[in-house]
């Protein structure tokens, strides 16, 4: 029985009885069915389980626990419930409740109790008196959403380009989370082929960029089952740029062989994950594989996926994550072999294979079906399954193994199958069928119920259908009974039983005619018969005229203001009551009185630009409904237009003549210019049979021309479009030609890009560009590889192979030449002769280490080392190069041992040495070389060490002038902060300065190495001092540092170091005592002031004699011969200049204190001795300004004193 119609299906009424597995299957998919109410009253039936929980049943712990088990049956079943394999005594546990007339439990844990205590395997039972069906095993577990471990991380700091891999290692859920990486502000941390997140949840970088410093690296895990995210805690990255680490070294590199290297910044892929060269993975059917490749390398592999000796599926692969991970979905056994990720970059590639099992969980082929059988007949229940391994089929009879049940003489069991014979009622019975292996269960109820039952008839009596003529109609008897009743069709009271040439029956019992006329109506009669009786309802057929609408309303174009009037006039049966309905723009009409609808019309006044649209007439019936509609176009009275200038319009009336094997004539009849000329005709093709739907440039004609002869390719089916250019722009393009397909022929060329290279050691991997369908000239395309070792006498091995772009030879030698050709064919011959290409089968490692290394140290910051070159047969490869590795082992100064990253610099090609910059002084290191190919490293050479010589050490860290006194300064220092050696001695030597800026004698003084402090005693009081101090090891006196200082005039007034501006000290302002009340000091000024007249005197008349200062000749006679070169801007100072009179001193000069001197004034000029703007006298003459640093671009109202003038200052400056 069935109460919905099922798809048609012929059946001839005068064939005998079909066998009886076919009744069954139709009897069964009428149990399947909801049945007919009256029927259910009385008809019985044993359980079936019609809802259950899943196999693995993850609950939330917060909400009470419902277990469902649903069952239908006759009588209605009684349910129980097993836990763990013993009986679940529900009414001794207080929290658990069954739902009436239902096995469902609820487990009320949220008033209390726990979830955990409910973990377990629960299984349901529905029994009648019929038989006993059961539940699938479910597995109940409360889902955890446990914290994260407390860590604690150290900011991790790395150079630029370095990878890095951030670990999440989320706490193990149930069900597991769902992995993310935020930042503080919960934003998503953006993504890109450089940096992406794993599978297993770590995000991974490639190479790291000075951008990827932060402070908030954040991992979250979310547990969707208890709506939970657990955060972890941040890690901080800092990144510092490779230029700021290579400044240093690259400013001492002066070996050419050094640059020539590849920079030590760039690298080819590593696999970050999976490790090694290979790798396993297993899968189940039907799941999704999920392969994952994430390399690392500088510039950013690309990650590219292949299968071997197969293809991808096409619609059921899918790349995530930048390619890095490739995902099959719906995966089959079919998906089991080889996959190889192939990670590339400019300065190389490497690749891992992931060898694939598919497993299967059981499945299906046929499962068990429902018996309905009636006393003595027989029948068979088929379970039928497949996996990997191959599922075990057990067989249990009302929940218990059927080798344990009750004996039943009709039942035989063969395997997968139950056979049935001659049943009886005792026989009713649920049998379970369970397919299992290691990796699930399948678990199927199937019942067998002997019935005896005379036919019935469930369609309700006398019921009336309406079709509309020429459709199909369908007249519904559904029916039951058992055995199964067979179905005949009677027209009329004394009508034959209708014949197959004209309607059709259908298995479920329903009869359709395909084409109803008039003269089918009438009443017809279903009878339904078996051995225990018959039954026959009638059923009455009506045929109805369709509804057509004989007047559609018309396209109209009216101005503005006017009134329109649409017509629509339907004809229908009379038996049927039509409504009509008006449409604009498929919506309801405006609500506008300005629209009127009367029985056939539709009226619209007072049109305005709006109104404009399409008017739809829809007449619905009960049976049918049919649409007009028409375009109304609003428009205003204009005058007559101008011309219109636009671009053409298409070309039409396309023909292809003189059509030959390689050539065609196309011509075509212009459209409307609109007003501009045709400059030219565009001509393109489609080929419909290897790129349909893609249209490509053929040529370009002048706009005169209408013709065109159209160079064509073997075996391409052509269709050409023309379109017209104006100085306005292109035409649309015409429609299409009609298809010509040219014959067939051998390929012009043959593939290009062809390569040998092998991928292990026993390969040739032989690849080419393939050409694309266009180049095939014809069906059939395929290639044929040829190869041969290029120094032996082996004849050319062949092989066609298929239109792939690689074929592989195994069993070769390593690294040996080959001569390789790869030539097209097809079905109409092949390609000319292919260009010969030299390859090389698969590399190995190098065999031998590079011998007789030997170290020469060049001094303490450059070695060069030497080495024999290996034999080239034990390369096994293409030589790239040799690779030096070396390390600081332990510092010959403090003797301690310390772990050094070992640095690594390579030499390309064939050479045997090379120069190791920047090294560290007086330091020792260990080093070996390797040869390298394009496999990777041969084995190191044995170590050898080397020691670096002392250097000169580098300036003291710092000098200090304190405790100065009347006649003694003491200096302090620290030592440099690079000794490079073992220092000897501190050199100090220093001179005095007198107003006048000559330098005085120069004092030589060794200190030893130990002090950091030393007072110079017997000096001059109130005279200023230049110090120059510097350390010395065995190897030479490292950079100087310079300072200058005054000692006092007493011993209570302390003398200050002179500004920055004028040496590298720094300064002290003097005390000053007024003393001018002292007859003594009178006298002593005024013989100042005359000697200073005097001086200004000499120097005017020197000046007008253009004679020059002696302070250049004073200097060169006191100067240090080690130090007077030197510059201010290198740590020491200036030389005086002896230039031209009106240029300014350089560095080291002295100006007045008050600094009003500027840049561009004379050295020479009166500011100096007083007579300036801000130069001071005092009432007996004597000058009283006091020398300080020359600062360029200071401004002139400078630091000057409000004080008055004392004559201590006078005395501080000239003494």
């Amino acid at each position: 029985m069935q109460l919905k119609i099922m798809m048609p299906k012929k059946k001839h009424l005068s064939a005998s009885r079909a066998p009886l597995i076919l009744f069954l299957c139709q009897m069964l998919s009428a149990l399947e069915v909801p049945l007919d109410p009256k029927l259910l009253e009385d008809l019985v039936q044993p359980p079936t389980i019609t809802q259950q929980s899943p196999k693995d049943y993850i609950i939330d712990p917060r909400e009470n626990i419902v277990i469902q088990c649903e069952a239908k049956g006759k009588p209605p079943p009684s349910f129980s419930w097993t836990r763990n394999g013993t009986h679940f005594d529900i009414d001794k546990d207080p929290l658990v409740t069954m739902k009436s007339g239902s096995g469902t439990l609820t487990v009320n844990i949220m008033s209390e109790g726990k979830a955990e205590t409910y973990e377990g395997v629960y299984q349901c039972t529905a029994r009648n008196e019929r038989g006993a069906a059961i539940s699938n095993n479910i597995v109940i577990r409360p889902s955890r959403s446990p914290l994260w471990t407390k860590e604690k991380f150290e900011r991790i700091t790395l150079r630029s380009g370095q990878s890095l891999v951030l670990p999440c290692r989320p706490p193990v859920g149930l069900p597991p989370p769902i992995i993310f990486w935020m930042d503080n502000s919960f934003q998503r941390l953006p993504q890109s082929e450089r940096v992406s997140q794993g599978l297993n949840g770590d995000l991974y970088f490639s190479n790291v960029l000075p951008e990827d410093t932060r402070e908030d690296y954040i991992c979250y895990a979310r547990f969707n089952h208890t709506q939970t995210i657990q955060q972890k805690q941040p890690i901080s990255v800092k990144v510092i740029s490779v230029d700021e680490l290579n400044d240093t070294i690259a400013a001492n590199l002066s070996d050419t062989e050094f640059y020539g290297a590849k920079s030590h910044r760039e690298r080819p892929p590593t696999f970050l994950t999976p490790e090694g060269n290979a790798s396993r993975k297993e899968e189940l059917r039907g799941n999704v594989l999920s392969l994952e490749c994430i390399a690392e390398g500088l510039p950013t592999p690309i990650i590219y996926w292949i299968k071997e000796d197969g293809t991808l599926p096409i619609n059921r692969t899918f790349y995530r994550n930048f390619k890095k991970t490739l995902q099959i979905v719906q995966v089959t056994e079919a998906d089991s072999g080889n996959y190889q990720c192939i990670a590339k970059n400019a300065l190389g590639a490497i690749h891992h294979i992931i060898s694939v099992t598919v497993k299967a969980a059981p499945y299906w082929i046929i499962a068990p079906q429902n018996l309905v059988l009636s006393p003595g007949e027989d029948g068979t229940l088929i379970c039928r399954a497949n996996g990997n391994p191959k599922p075990r089929i057990s067989w249990l009879l009302n929940g218990v193994p059927i080798e344990i049940a009750p004996d039943d003489p009709s039942r035989k069991i063969d395997g997968d199958t139950i056979i049935f014979s001659n049943v009886q009622e005792r026989s009713s019975a649920v049998y379970q069928c369970n397919a299992s292996n290691e990796y699930g269960y399948l678990l199927a109820n199937a019942f067998v119920n002997v019935l005896a039952e005379p036919p019935r008839i469930l369609t309700s009596a006398d019921t009336l259908y309406q079709v509309i003529a020429n459709r199909p109609a369908l007249l519904d008897c559904a029916f039951f009974g058992s055995p199964l009743p067979t179905i005949e069709w009677f027209k009329g009271a004394k009508g034959s039983a209708l014949r197959e040439d004209i309607y059709v029956l259908h298995e479920n019992g329903t009869l359709e005619i395909p084409v109803a006329q008039k003269d089918s109506t009438g009443t017809y009669t279903c009878v339904a018969r078996n051995k225990l009786g018959m039954a026959k309802n009638d059923i009455h057929l009506e045929i109805k005229d369709p509804t057509r609408i004989i007047k559609q309303p018309e396209y109209a174009v009216v101005q503005r203001g006017s009134t329109v009037s649409f017509e629509c006039i339907v004809k229908h049966d009379h038996t049927l009551i039509p409504t009509v309905m008006w449409l604009k723009d498929h919506r309801e009409l405006p609500s506008d009185g300005r629209f009127t609808v009367d029985k056939d019309h539709l009226v619209v006044a007072d049109v305005n630009d709006d109104d404009g649209g399409t008017y739809t007439c829809v007449a619905n019936t009960t049976l049918d409904n049919v649409s007009a509609s028409a375009v109304l176009r609003v428009v205003a009275p204009t005058p007559t237009p101008a011309p219109i200038y636009d671009v053409p319009n298409p070309p039409f009336d396309l023909e292809l003549t003189d059509q030959l094997d390689r050539s065609v004539q196309l011509s075509w009849t212009p459209g409307d210019d609109n007003n501009s000329p045709i400059s030219k005709f565009i001509i393109e093709y489609e080929d419909a049979m290897h790129e349909p739907g893609l249209w490509h440039h053929q040529t370009e004609v002048p706009g005169a021309q209408t013709t065109a002869q159209l160079k064509l390719s073997p075996y391409v089916n052509y269709s050409f479009r023309v379109m017209a250019v104006n100085s306005l722009g292109r035409s649309l393009p015409s429609e299409a030609s009609e298809q010509y397909l040219t014959k067939a022929a051998e390929p012009d060329k043959n593939p290009t890009a062809v390569e040998g290279l092998g991928s292990e050691p026993d390969n040739l991997v032989i690849t080419w560009k393939p050409l694309n369908g266009f180049e095939s000239n014809g069906p059939g395309l395929q290639y044929k590889v040829s190869w041969r070792q290029k120094d032996g006498d082996d004849e050319w091995t062949s092989m066609v192979v298929a239109d792939v772009s690689k074929y592989i030879v195994s069993g070769t030698p390593t690294f040996v030449p080959y001569l390789i050709k790869v030539q097209a064919l097809n079905d109409a011959g092949f390609a000319p002769e292919p260009a010969v290409v030299l390859g090389h089968s698969g590399e190995d490692l190098p065999m031998v280490a590079p011998g007789n290394v030997h170290v020469n140290v060049v001094n303490s910051t450059l070695a060069e080392v030497h080495w024999d070159p290996v034999p080239l047969k034990s390369i096994r490869g293409h030589l790239q190069g040799y690779r030096i590795y070396y390390w600081k082992a332990q510092s010959s100064s403090t003797r301690n041992r310390r772990h050094i990253e070992k640095k690594i610099l390579t030499f390309q090609g064939s050479k045997t040495h090379g120069m190791l910059p920047g090294l560290e002084p007086f330091s020792h290191y260990t080093l070996n070389v390797r040869v390298v190919n394009g496999k990777g490293e041969g084995p190191a050479s044995p170590d050898r060490v080397f020691n670096t010589p002392e250097g000169v050490p580098s300036a003291p860290s710092s000098l200090k002038i304190v405790n100065p006194t009347l006649d003694s300064l003491t200096l302090e220092w620290e030592p440099p902060s690079h000794p490079n050696g073992v220092l000897t001695e501190y050199t100090l030597k220093y001179q005095p300065i007198n107003s006048t800026h000559e330098l005085g004698p120069l004092v030589d003084l060794k200190i030893p190495a130990n002090k950091t402090r030393w007072t110079l005693k017997n000096l001059n009081f109130s005279t200023r001092y230049k110090f120059y101090f510097y350390a010395q090891t065995a190897a030479g006196s490292g950079n100087q540092i310079t300072e200058e200082a005054i000692t006092t005039v007493d011993e209570g007034k302390m003398a200050g170091i002179l500004p920055p501006d004028v040496g590298a000290g720094k300064a002290m302002a003097s005390r000053q005592v007024d003393i001018a009340t002292q007859g003594w000091f009178i006298g002593l000024m005024c013989a100042v002031a005359l000697l200073i007249l005097i001086l200004l005197i000499v120097c005017f008349i020197r000046r007008n004699k253009g004679g020059k200062y002696p302070v250049k000749e004073k200097e060169d006679a006191h100067a240090d011969p080690e130090i007077q070169p030197m510059k201010e801007d290198d740590g020491t100072f200036g030389e005086y200049s002896d230039a031209e009179d009106h240029k300014p001193l350089k560095k080291g000069s002295r100006t007045p204190s008050d600094r009003t001197v500027k840049k561009e004034d004379s050295d020479d000029s009166l500011v100096d001795y007083g007579e300036g703007v801000n130069g001071q006298f005092n009432e007996d003459g004597s000058f009283i300004g006091q020398y300080s640093g020359k600062k360029e671009k200071e401004p002139a109202e400078g630091n000057e004193s409000s004080e008055a003038p004392s004559p201590v200052n006078a005395m501080n400056s000239f003494v």
